[in-house]
């Protein structure tokens, strides 16, 4: 029997890499033929997935991060010497952030900003742009004000970081940045939501970064100004499109500036790690992820890799952090086998602590109870 192993991160537990690990460590004893293809959609471990899949190399730079101190982070490089892989979450990403102070009035994306000004300025002229797990909701303002963008308030002075400011915007100048015209720049959503409305990047996520219910609404109309400003110097309307409201709008707001374009960050990982063969030739696939949720069947990975296996009428198991019953009911027709990690008494901080030893018990139980030997 041949076990496909293709866990994504356990945020704030596990990354992709260690999740695979924990995953192979309940089953080795068993003595399948097993593969480990630690996967993203776009958020934290797509740079490792991506390098990994086409044999590229990691490198490391400086950059702020989302309130303002500086750090290193990393970002990758293709053996195509042409192309960069950038996360967001690596540079302005909500776990680079105590929770005390999380707040998408105040958090910036400038730090990303810097980071693509980087590689751009060593000679890459293609850009693969993760945009899962950000800390942000500031339409990629702090992002374009690190590329060189003017966005003036009514003093013609750049209005102030952070989403509390779009507000303050009066002129948006892109004057200046020829140099950018032949730069190619991909985004990986995991979410394909627009950037305003009852499903857009306020209204949906805000609250997970650290926003109050009366916060939401703040950054919500400061997203529809912002991006009300923009169409009226640039002539974009920055809204519309699928995945505008992927991190926060940093899709939306770099879309002004750059010869860009969005995709799936599940569909491009699938074709990049070839994934749809090692499903059709493994027995079982095993999927992870943190959250199985109401948002899981917007492009995220673990549900686009069950559809597939689906597909070929393979074993799917799904084991996540957390999860509820609805939910469970919700996508039961999607696995073979759905469990969570906080279960039988287990709280979410518990399992976050020992997240390792619960995901590598919790699939040997489920083997031993699908007799799967």
């Amino acid at each position: 029997m041949k076990i496909l192993i293709v866990p994504d991160s356990f945020k704030g537990s596990l990354s992709s890499i260690q999740a695979a690990d924990a995953i192979e460590e309940g089953i080795k004893d068993l003595h399948f033929e097993i593969e480990k293809i630690p996967i993203a959609d776009g958020g934290e471990g797509t740079v490792d997935c991506l390098i990994s899949a086409n044999h590229g190399t990691k490198m490391r730079d400086f950059v702020i991060d989302p309130i303002g101190r500086k750090i290193q982070t990393e970002f990758g490089i293709l053996k195509d010497s042409k192309t960069a892989i950038i996360e967001m979450a690596l540079a302005s990403g909500l776990l680079l952030i105590p929770i005390r102070k999380r707040n998408p009035l105040y958090t910036t994306t400038y730090g990303t900003g810097e980071l693509i000004r980087k590689v751009i300025e060593r000679g890459y002229t293609k850009v693969i742009l993760g945009l899962g797990g950000s800390a942000t909701t500031d339409c990629g303002a702090g992002a374009l004000q690190a590329l060189g963008v003017k966005l003036l308030d009514e003093n013609g002075i750049n209005i102030k970081l952070g989403g509390l400011y779009l507000k303050d915007l009066q002129r948006v100048d892109i004057s200046t940045l020829n140099k950018y015209k032949n730069i190619e720049l991909t985004f990986l959503h995991d979410v394909s939501n627009k950037l305003l409305g009852v499903n857009g990047a306020a209204n949906i996520y805000s609250q997970q970064k650290g926003a109050s219910k009366k916060e939401v609404q703040i950054l919500e109309d400061n997203l529809a100004h912002f991006a009300q400003i923009v169409k009226r110097d640039t002539g974009i309307n920055i809204t519309e499109f699928d995945g505008s409201g992927a991190a926060g709008g940093l899709a939306a707001g770099l879309s002004i500036m750059f010869n860009s374009h969005i995709v799936s960050g599940s569909d491009f990982v699938i074709n990049a790690t070839d994934l749809r063969t090692k499903i059709q030739n493994a027995d079982v696939i095993i999927i992870g992820e943190g959250e199985l949720n109401s948002q899981t069947k917007f492009g995220k990975i673990p549900y686009k890799i069950a559809e597939i296996a689906k597909e070929y009428k393979k074993i799917v198991i799904g084991i996540f952090g957390s999860t509820t019953k609805d939910t469970i009911e919700e996508y039961k027709s999607a696995f073979t086998y759905i469990s969570t990690l906080c279960e039988k008494g287990i709280s979410k901080e518990k399992a976050m602590q020992n997240a390792y030893s619960l995901l590598s018990g919790k699939v040997k139980e489920i083997f031993k109870e699908l007799q799967l030997n």
